[in-house]
């Protein structure tokens, strides 16, 4: 079992190494036949321990490191969870990539450049899958980081100035958490001489210096999944390469800060009240600071990216309700990041296919593509009515358990939750009905008259797949969320 699961992070990451190497069509090939085989290997491993989901202990087999070694794997519901998306949504983008990054795409035509490209992509699936079987916060940090350098070199594949830029910008603000993340390494193992997840709710720890460590994860964490003070650098990554943009958003480097919390949260049992308040109000405050920023964007992918950034607030949300004793609220933020990440990669799929055909991704440019796109319409509706809860897609299941644990709170506040998050939920069903009515509905404009391009097999793959993920993702995630008490 440690065998293979240190064979599943270094699949792709060896994938990532013989891609950089080789030459001419053969990187598309290691790319597909790596990434495929980290994703075969991944749900694998799930699929063997499924049946000891209904034992009497309530868990999966887990192979851990020894308290006090630095290097080894655990595997348990919560890194099940993870490695579902990581793995399972790295396989399709690298399946679209194969022709959106070429030279047919209408809108940025790549001519050059695919090694660098998949060499990247591969290390970062590789170190997603680092982060989903880091058995300490050390080790988790170390493929964390990972995750930002691969994060930058892809946001500025494209080369542009606003690429670059984007790229650059997305690397210091997340650097700035990674800081606060060491800072809370070194102030952990100095008090307890660990850096397990437990160490946090140690005995050694007064309560005002677990809050403190507490404060500076949470910081970081913030950083990462781009919450408010950080949410800025997200939506600019909308430069990227659509799987870039549909990866990093849906199942990489933003979820790997949740996952982070959600890891604390639960291994270390924590009662930290004024901790938990904090970050249900932070993560609240960006879920509607988000979605005033839908009603400016022209950019369809920068939509999504707020989309995300709104969403990962869910997430946060979820978990906070977990350290505010709702079992339930806690796990629907941590269904919600499988049930999201299928949901948004099928809506920035849809896009990058718009652009790939069509040349932009202005609102203002696009409208009638139904007909000469359907599947991409079907497709964009179906990721659009999953991310916005429509019954019975993904995001449905998983906001149900978070409207659950806001009651579960059992005070005045949990009503005036419960009503905030719905009203969130039917605001963003609202304008996403209307983003797709336009671009898809209605006489076709001349950027839709002029699309060059029709996608490609592998690409309408990708999202057939995806779709149908939309529908069985929650069903997957539930057996197993089951499992997770903080």
């Amino acid at each position: 079992m440690p065998m293979l699961l240190a064979l599943l992070i270094l699949v792709p990451i060896v994938g990532a190494v013989l891609a950089l190497l080789a030459r001419g069509r053969s990187v598309q090939v290691l790319a597909l036949v790596f990434s495929a085989g980290a994703a075969g290997l991944g749900l694998y491993l799930v699929a063997w321990h499924w049946g000891s989901l209904a034992n009497a202990a309530g868990a999966l087999p887990s192979a851990t490191a020894p308290e006090g070694d630095l290097v080894g794997v655990v595997f348990d519901p919560l890194s099940a969870l993870m490695l579902i998306v990581a793995v399972g949504i790295g396989f399709l983008v690298v399946l679209f990539s194969v022709d959106y990054v070429g030279p047919r795409n209408v809108e940025h035509p790549y001519q050059d450049g695919s090694r660098r490209y998949y060499f990247w992509l591969l290390l970062f699936i590789g170190s997603m899958v680092g982060v989903a079987l880091s058995p300490n916060l050390l080790q988790l940090f170390i493929f964390w980081e990972l995750t930002t350098l691969c994060s930058w070199a892809l946001i500025r594949h494209s080369g542009t100035s606003k690429s670059v830029a984007a790229g650059r910008k997305a690397l210091v603000m997340t650097s700035i958490g990674g800081l606060f993340f060491v800072a809370a390494l070194a102030l952990l193992f100095f008090s307890t001489k660990s850096f397990g997840f437990s160490a946090l709710a140690s005995a050694a720890l007064s309560e005002k210096m677990r809050s403190l460590l507490f404060f500076l994860l949470l910081v970081a964490v913030w950083a990462k999944v781009a919450q408010i003070p950080f949410h800025t650098w997200l939506a600019d990554t909308a430069e990227a390469p659509a799987p870039v943009s549909a990866y990093l958003d849906a199942a990489a480097m933003a979820t790997a800060g949740a996952y982070l919390m959600a890891r604390i949260v639960l291994a270390g049992h924590l009662h930290l009240p004024g901790m938990g308040v904090l970050m249900l109000v932070t993560s609240l405050l960006t879920m509607f600071v988000a979605l005033l920023f839908y009603f400016v964007q022209d950019d369809l992918k920068r939509l999504l990216a707020y989309s995300t950034i709104a969403h990962l607030g869910y997430v946060l949300f979820g978990i906070s309700l977990g350290m505010l004793g709702s079992e339930q609220g806690y796990q629907g933020g941590v269904l919600h990041m499988v049930t999201h990440g299928f949901a948004k990669g099928t809506l920035f799929l849809a896009v990058g296919a718009i652009a790939y055909a069509a040349g932009t991704r202005s609102l203002r440019e696009l409208s009638g593509l139904g007909r000469a796109m359907p599947l991409v319409g079907l497709s964009f509706f179906v990721g659009a009515f999953a991310v916005t809860g429509v019954p019975p897609l993904s995001c449905f299941w998983s906001k149900f358990l978070i409207l659950v644990g806001t009651v579960g709170l059992h005070s005045w506040v949990g009503p005036v939750l419960l009503v905030l998050v719905l009203a969130e939920s039917v605001i963003s069903f609202g304008w996403f009905l209307y983003v797709g009515q336009k671009v898809f509905w209605g006489q076709p404009s001349p950027a839709t008259n002029h699309a060059k391009q029709r996608i490609s097999g592998m690409m309408a793959a990708a999202l057939v797949i995806l779709m149908a993920m939309c529908v069985l993702a929650p069903w997957i995630g539930m057996p197993l969320i089951r499992m997770l008490v903080p």
